[in-house]
């Protein structure tokens, strides 16, 4: 397996500067990871940083809430496309997720797929707030959508990426879009168990550890 292709490389501080990204973006071509995740306001950089690398620009829409206008959503993503992102981690309108407004849910989402007119949209559903029926409940919608991923976590909520959570999203989306893990995920074997129970990407600030601790027992 080659852990790294699985790696989202991401830096998402609101203290990053400049210079961070640039480091961020030179570990990932280096270790030749998926993508690297970075805020809007850096996927200039981080797509000229990254232009004929194979490494991907993510970015982050409605984040870390999720409780912007779905309009504001539309224009954070179509903005990003126009500046060259491959990739947008959008969340979901949770409160809405909460009361049990699901076409709300779908169309918010829908519309981001739409404005991002091809560019892969991964669905942020942030876990921990949601009871394992508005999971499934998230993931259909994800699915109704037309999204490409369903994602666990923003890293920003009290609690992230479990094992539980990723095998409940397969059970759902099966293998119609990919699972993305994402927040708390800090070691080789975080990641080799998520991945075990369906993930297809990790979201990470530990990459490097990972995969440097995985290519010594490979």
């Amino acid at each position: 397996m080659n852990l790294a292709s699985y790696i989202d490389h991401t830096l998402l501080k609101p203290s990053a500067t400049v210079e961070d990204i640039i480091q961020l973006c030179r570990e990932a071509e280096q270790h030749q990871f998926a993508a690297v995740c970075v805020n809007p306001v850096y996927v200039d950089l981080a797509a000229h940083c990254l232009a004929g690398t194979g490494v991907k620009t993510a970015t982050v829409i409605g984040f870390p809430l999720g409780a912007t206008f779905t309009e504001a959503k539309v224009a954070e993503a179509k903005e990003a496309v126009s500046r060259k992102a491959n990739e947008l981690d959008m969340v979901i309108n949770i409160g809405a997720a909460k009361a049990g407004m699901w076409e709300v849910v779908t169309e918010d989402i829908r519309q981001v797929v739409a404005a991002a007119d091809g560019v892969t949209v991964k669905v942020i559903i942030e876990t921990c707030l949601l009871t394992d029926d508005e999971k499934r409940r998230a993931c259909q919608a994800v699915l109704d959508a037309g999204a490409q991923f369903v994602k666990t976590s923003t890293g920003f909520g009290p609690g992230g990426a479990t094992v539980e959570d990723i095998r409940l999203f397969k059970q759902v989306v099966g293998d119609k879009i990919g699972i993305k893990a994402s927040g708390g995920i800090r070691t080789l074997e975080q990641a080799q168990e998520l991945i075990a129970a369906g993930a297809t990407r990790l979201g990470t600030s530990a990459g490097i550890e990972i995969a440097g601790n995985h290519s010594k027992k490979v």
